[in-house]
């Protein structure tokens, strides 16, 4: 199975190629120049595998909720090398994948769930729940709050401790008194697993054509505003 999957969600830029059990990523922590680093870091990637493009079976991408301009950037360029390859699409939460990366860098955190939290800025959180036996789908629905409601969820919520909390979103004082065990703040989303979420969804018949690929914002009314701007 070869999967390349891509993300640009938040502050990094991540490819990560899955070819036939072994992994090969680029990953740069780097708030801009997205769109000048991806096209060569997949082309990288591909290149230490010693594979084409059109020897993959499937693509992979982030599909939010994130940077808008980050998100668009990853989706654009997958759908650029899907037409372009004839290859189907996989969309994977960033959320999910957070969740996933800070439970390969925590082992300790394995029998608990992760809060996985993005400043989605406009003092509000991109944020959802994950437990090692779900990895895909949180707990509660993916939802952009204030942190007070992130907060008044977390506490009137009857998940089973412990709780865990990764990704910048927790630098809000607000969430300091969350009821977690642990916070990591510099979790970060890797594209390895945006391709290890992305293998069950592909061979479950989860994928989807380039054309059919779309954005998961959560913020849609901020969305539509800026794009009735830049239309006007």
């Amino acid at each position: 199975m070869k999967i390349l999957a891509l993300d640009t969600t938040s502050g990094a830029c991540s490819v990560a190629l899955h070819c036939d059990g072994h992994t090969f990523e680029q990953f740069v922590a780097a708030e801009r120049d997205h769109t000048r680093r991806l096209l060569p870091m997949v082309d990288a990637v591909l290149a230490e595998a010693g594979i084409g493009l059109r020897q993959l079976d499937a693509l992979a991408v982030s599909r939010g909720p994130g940077s808008f301009t980050g998100l668009r950037i990853a989706i654009s360029c997958t759908q650029g090398l899907a037409f372009a390859a004839e290859l189907p699409v996989v969309p994977v939460s960033s959320l999910a994948a957070l969740a996933a990366g800070s439970r390969r860098a925590h082992p300790e955190w394995q029998s608990g769930a992760i809060v996985a939290a993005l400043d989605a800025r406009m003092q509000q959180v991109y944020w959802g729940i994950y437990a090692d036996a779900c990895p895909h789908d949180s707990l509660l629905p993916e939802a952009v709050a204030d942190p007070q409601r992130v907060l008044e969820a977390l506490q009137q919520s009857e998940l089973p401790a412990p709780l865990y909390g990764a990704g910048p979103g927790w630098h809000y004082d607000a969430l300091s008194v969350a009821p977690l065990a642990s916070v990591d703040l510099q979790a970060a989303i890797h594209a390895r697993e945006i391709a290890d979420l992305a293998l069950p969804l592909w061979q479950k018949g989860e994928a989807v054509g380039a054309e059919a690929l779309e954005p998961l914002y959560l913020r849609n009314e901020v969305t539509w505003q800026k794009r009735q701007k830049i239309r006007s």
